[in-house]
């Protein structure tokens, strides 16, 4: 029997062992530890990648959000867009920089945030927007900076589930004022431990989330007598950098199969009756998506897990079923009601560029079996 783990996480090292332990092996034969050459090398080959002009290499995506927001002089009592439909990380980032998270639903059509519940939920008091581009689709960017501009209010990208998405040709993190990217092991680039990125056009916020980063050092990484901001200690791992940055070399490989095997998962699943679908990887030419995950809806959607399941087939429920907005212990509770029906509904079907053809047959077999055959 053909087994397709969710996620492969021996195969995440597996693949490319003898390069990631030379890689190792070198960094470290050489003291290569804390913000040495590995680090700049990756931030420079970073920015160039997703199209920014300045890059800041952190040590999660969490606290590439927390310093971004600080670095950008978010102030208690303001309030900040998210969508219900992401991860508690951004929430908790804005709490954390003494703001207050406002979940919004999503749209229909790319169960990511709307915005028209965005303009709805402003107020004297937002400060910003945050759409989090999830899944690998960027959000509808060309609506929400136009209300952004109308409102004068910033935006600010969380791209954990985004790097080298694009929409209009513009990467995500690089459309609004600046942006964050996770390089968590399970994410399109992932390392092998926590690490995350952070991406602006402006001068003065990157070298402030810099020294930020390590305690309010500056570029000599010194803590000059007349430092002006309180820092902490998130800084990326050199070791982390030189895996990130040698992957970075084969990213759009891992990318393009992942477009793949998400364009198989469309085409057998798209005529299936009660089925949603996420946009297919050519739907529209504005958009290019990395497919995070893939990400699908159907109202038997418990049934369908246990009988993949069953075909040892692993699936997830993201964020175990559940938004934001639904943590009513965290004083954040809304009425999103299309947003509640996407949790109840929605699956997430292994895919990453290390599956084999083998695997993804076997996918699409099961779902062909239970789809056809009485299952459903």
């Amino acid at each position: 029997m053909v087994k397709v783990p969710f996620f492969d996480w021996a195969g995440l090292y597996n693949e490319r062992a003898d390069d990631f332990s030379r890689i190792a092996h070198q960094t470290l034969s050489r003291g290569g530890f804390i913000l040495q050459k590995d680090v700049e090398e990756f931030e420079a080959n970073l920015a160039r990648y997703v199209g920014s002009k300045y890059a800041v290499g952190v040590s999660d995506g969490t606290n590439a959000i927390l310093l971004g927001l600080r670095a950008s002089g978010v102030k208690p009592g303001d309030e900040i867009i998210i969508a219900g439909h992401s991860f508690i990380a951004a929430a908790q980032s804005i709490h954390f920089a003494g703001a207050v998270p406002v979940p919004v639903e999503l749209d229909e059509d790319d169960w990511l945030i709307s915005p028209e519940a965005i303009e709805a939920a402003i107020t004297p008091k937002t400060k910003a927007i945050m759409p989090v581009h999830v899944n690998g689709r960027v959000c509808k960017m060309d609506r929400i900076l136009e209300i952004a501009e109308r409102h004068g209010l910033e935006v600010f990208e969380d791209s954990a589930q985004a790097m080298g998405a694009r929409f209009d040709g513009k990467g995500a993190g690089t459309i609004g004022r600046w942006g964050t990217f996770s390089f968590y092991p399970s994410k399109t680039l992932g390392c092998f431990g926590d690490a995350g990125g952070f991406v602006t056009n402006d001068e003065e916020i990157a070298e402030r989330v810099r020294a930020m980063r390590n305690h309010g050092a500056n570029k000599e990484k010194s803590i000059p007598l007349d430092v002006d901001v309180w820092g902490t200690n998130a800084r990326l791992d050199n070791l982390h950098a030189a895996i990130l940055n040698y992957k970075l070399g084969y990213y759009d490989e891992a990318i393009a199969r992942r477009r793949e095997i998400a364009g198989r998962y469309h085409e057998a699943l798209k005529g299936v009756e009660g089925v949603r679908l996420p946009p297919a990887p050519d739907a529209d030419d504005r958009y290019f998506d990395i497919y995070q995950n893939y990400e699908f809806c159907h109202p038997r959607r418990d049934a369908l897990r246990k009988y993949l399941s069953g075909r040892d087939i692993g699936t997830i429920v993201q964020w175990g079923g559940f938004g934001i907005h639904q943590l009513n212990g965290l004083g954040m509770a809304r009425d999103l009601p299309r947003t509640d029906r996407f949790f109840k509904e929605s699956l997430l079907l292994p895919l990453n560029h290390i599956l084999t053809d083998e695997q993804v047959d076997h996918v699409l077999k099961a779902l062909s079996d239970f789809f056809s055959g009485g299952e459903a």
